[in-house]
């Protein structure tokens, strides 16, 4: 068994709403289904919170929990969630966090951790019941038990941020998000600018080479291409960008995600009706992910 569930797919902040309550406006929580004793969770946004309830709740879940959790990056949308999932409050249940770190006097137990202060909230990180242990990743990969494989690559963000490839049992799924194609950073500048060009689409094409072959794509998809040109440097990509890296990495399905907070059900289901016929002849499943959909690859 391998599935992906979705309990947030929005970018930026938390947009709940009558005109967002058909794909949700919780931002960025990723559940990997696999049949072994311990959980994979890809960040904690908002839509961990009711993630947790239904680990507790869900009788085929082994207790206590053991739980991976692999964060993309630590920016606020991507960690917001963690103090209101409820397994940290749980004694016996443990959770390995895994992260990159931009900053090294701020590691993940800092940044993390760090919302758990009567500053911010009323519990305290030291008050917490479950064990908790923090891993910091840069490129390269791991092996968690029973033969899952997790690779994992930095992409294109104002902080560190890494896509992660899940592979088990012959089935692939990546992530590319928070990402923005890497751009020529010499543009303009007649001595550099062919070099430049080439360093930028070399980039492009690892990152592609990252997620070849993909049974499941999950990527950044914030913007249109209009509203793209507002926005450069932001470190987001806009969704016919997701396309064609896509097909030109073989991908299968790809599930358009990190919707802008602005993006109304209306106009994802716009995208769907606009591009999964069109590309579905290819051999590539386009769709926008909304909360509670549940894949299995």
């Amino acid at each position: 068994m391998f599935k992906v569930k979705f309990w947030g797919v929005r970018g930026s902040l938390p947009c709940p709403g009558p005109t967002t309550a058909k794909y949700g406006g919780n931002t960025a929580c990723i559940q990997i289904k696999l049949d072994q004793d311990y959980q994979i969770i890809i960040d904690s946004g908002t839509g961990i919170r009711e993630l947790s309830a239904s680990l507790l709740s869900d009788p085929e879940v082994k207790k206590p929990l053991k739980i991976f959790l692999f964060l993309t990056h630590t920016h606020w949308d991507h960690i917001m969630g963690f103090p209101f999932f409820t397994p940290i409050y749980i004694p016996n249940a443990e959770l390995t966090i895994h992260g990159p770190v931009s900053f090294e006097d701020e590691p993940l137990e800092k940044v993390i951790g760090g919302q758990l202060t009567y500053r911010y909230f009323p519990i305290r990180i030291e008050e917490l019941k479950s064990k908790i242990d923090y891993v910091r990743l840069k490129e390269g990969s791991l092996d968690l038990p029973n033969g899952v494989k997790v690779s994992y690559k930095f992409l294109n963000h104002p902080i560190l941020c890494l896509g992660y490839r899940i592979e088990y049992e012959n089935k692939i799924l990546a992530t590319c998000y928070d990402h923005e194609p890497f751009a020529n950073l010499f543009e303009g500048d007649p001595e550099n600018e062919e070099e430049g060009k080439n360093a930028a689409l070399e980039q492009n094409y690892r990152v592609s080479q990252f997620y070849k072959n993909a049974d499941l794509l999950i990527h950044d998809s914030q913007y249109s291409t209009s509203e793209y040109k507002k926005y450069v440097g932001w470190g987001h990509s806009t969704y016919k960008y997701a396309i064609t890296q896509a097909l030109k990495a073989n991908v299968k399905n790809l599930a358009l995600f990190h919707h802008d907070p602005n993006r109304t059900d209306k106009q994802l289901d716009n995208i769907k009706e606009t591009f999964n016929p069109k590309f579905l002849k290819y051999g590539l499943n386009v769709f926008p992910a909304y909360e509670k959909q549940e894949i299995e690859l």
